[in-house]
């Protein structure tokens, strides 16, 4: 943490005057003052609200605070609407770092010459986010056209530096503002180093990519990358380069004629298979990561890249999210508030009664609009929050699985506006329950098990001989210490008694003398 980089961040905080996000009566005398003492810092963006000021603060600090500021802007179920929609505009502008470094880190991951496995190596980066960037060049055993992404140089020292600022700051929040607990900064902060870094690990990218791409083969939905997981090390990756339209080119995909309702509803799709089918579900779907091959645009499919965060549910968490859809379609709150109760998602001593009747003080103005204008994610967003005044402590799976269905709808609805996720979404989950715990499911797996039980019935009768041997010494050992047990109570009294003798005795002859 350098003075440099404090006076930094201070300057910037003072330039876009984020002490509004502070109240005043719970701002220390001494930030007050070292505020002022920064007097001859010039006022930025003075025309724009807070939000906007904060987004342009972070995009000024660089790529650690943008990428905070997009995960911060997915965590709407602490953080207030305006800055949540002000946080969701970053982008990733951050220039490239020169291609000749790209290169030198490569061949000593690689241990050798680029040229070894590579041809036609691209110095120029083909794109730049914040925590790597990628280049274009072509397999030399099969021609085949790739892309190698490459973390920046010494960027780990940068995050760490800056995210102990970030922890510092979130403490400050959290002791200085009005209900500054509820925002949890702590908690946000330790999310995002969590995330950052597992995408500082691109051999867990590579192994993410690999599973979901097997997950998806030959799919009409959802196309990954191959990865060629023997030239992956921690800080590259190489996967076969893809062509698509980016997803937010809605213009493009349109003049193509594009099947726009079907490429929302396949969106959907993608997202309930990934959590439902798989549990093992793209984390980080923003528009950025989304690609569309419209080769056929009257089967158009998606293509996904960056599978460094993904989610996994508990079996639990995962029946008892899909019952709760399910009871939010059917306007079951009684079941609702039962389901986060029996899942442990708030305390089991919680209210049932008052839980439902928050619940659908909720749901209840949103049904009142035409099902495909009711926004699932909002909805689900809106459920966490009243959970949260009955103490839920949301777990990191719930929230990365709540963020990815925000990115989806969000997306979908910009392709399709009438895109009706009811339609869907309930159909696909109806028959997943079915599927995963009807009766006959059951009856199935009773039977497959057979073997493994019949086994375990012709041992029946050693083991239960064997637990009663077992049972018949322990009782015999708890008799004999009974036993001893007796014998030494007997011993201490007989002690107790020829003491009290003693004592006895010993008065008598001092009285007599």
């Amino acid at each position: 943490m350098t003075f440099l980089r404090i006076y930094k961040i201070l300057t910037v905080f003072r330039a876009y005057r984020l002490d509004e996000l502070l109240p005043k009566h719970r701002t220390s005398t001494w930030f007050k003052l070292l505020l002022i003492s920064l007097f001859w810092v010039r006022s930025k963006a003075k025309q724009q609200d807070v939000g906007e000021r904060l987004r342009l603060a972070l995009q000024e600090l660089g790529p650690v605070w943008i990428k905070f500021g997009q995960m911060v802007s997915t965590r709407r179920d602490v953080l207030p609407k305006h800055l949540a929609d002000a946080l969701a505009k970053l982008q990733d502008q951050v220039a490239p770092f020169d291609g000749l470094i790209a290169r030198q880190i490569i061949e000593s991951a690689l241990g050798c010459s680029i040229d070894h496995y590579f041809i036609d190596f691209d110095e120029k980066p083909l794109a730049s986010a914040s925590i790597a960037q990628v280049h274009t060049a072509t397999l030399k055993s099969s021609q085949a056209q790739v892309v190698i992404k490459v973390l920046r140089p010494n960027i780990l020292p940068i995050i760490k530096s800056d995210i102990r600022l970030m922890y510092w700051a979130a403490n400050q929040f959290t002791k200085r503002i009005k209900f500054g607990e509820k925002l949890r900064a702590v908690e946000i902060v330790n999310d995002y180093e969590n995330t950052l870094l597992k995408e500082l690990d691109l051999q867990k990218e590579a192994y993410n990519t690999a599973r979901l791409r097997d997950n998806f083969i030959n799919s009409d939905i959802l196309y990954i990358p191959y990865v060629y997981q023997d030239l992956c090390r921690t800080n590259i990756l190489v996967e076969e380069r893809i062509y698509g339209t980016p997803i937010a080119n809605i213009d493009e995909l349109k003049r193509n004629n594009v099947n726009m309702k079907l490429l929302a509803e396949r969106g959907v799709q993608a997202f309930f298979t990934q959590v439902f089918r798989d549990n093992f579900f793209h984390a980080d779907m923003h528009p950025g990561n989304i690609f569309v091959d419209i080769s056929e645009p009257q089967n158009p499919r998606y293509i996904g890249i960056d599978c460094a965060i993904v989610g996994v549910l508990t079996e639990d968490d995962q029946r008892y999210l899909a019952e709760n859809f399910l009871a939010f379609f059917n306007q079951d709150y009684r079941r609702i508030a039962q389901i986060y109760i029996a899942s442990g998602w708030v305390p089991e001593t919680t209210d049932a009664t008052a839980l439902e009747m928050a619940m659908r003080s909720v749901c209840e103005p949103a049904f009142a609009k035409p099902l495909g204008e009711i926004s699932f994610s909002q909805i689900l967003l809106a459920l966490f929050q009243v959970a949260r005044q009955f103490e839920m402590d949301i777990q990191p799976q719930l929230t990365l699985l709540e963020k990815t269905l925000f990115y989806i709808e969000g997306l979908g609805r910009q392709l399709y506006p009438e895109l009706d996720l009811w339609q869907t979404a309930k159909p696909f989950l109806e028959k997943w329950y079915e599927d995963k715990y009807s009766a006959k499911t059951l009856f199935k797996q009773v039977w497959t098990s057979l073997p493994e039980w019949k086994n375990i019935l012709v041992d029946l009768p050693v083991r239960l001989g064997d637990q009663a041997r077992m049972t018949k010494q322990m009782h015999n050992q708890l008799k004999q210490i009974n036993q001893e047990l007796q014998r030494s109570k007997k011993r201490y009294r007989w002690s107790l008694a020829i003491l009290s003798l003693v004592c006895v005795l010993s008065i008598v002859m001092l009285v007599i003398h």
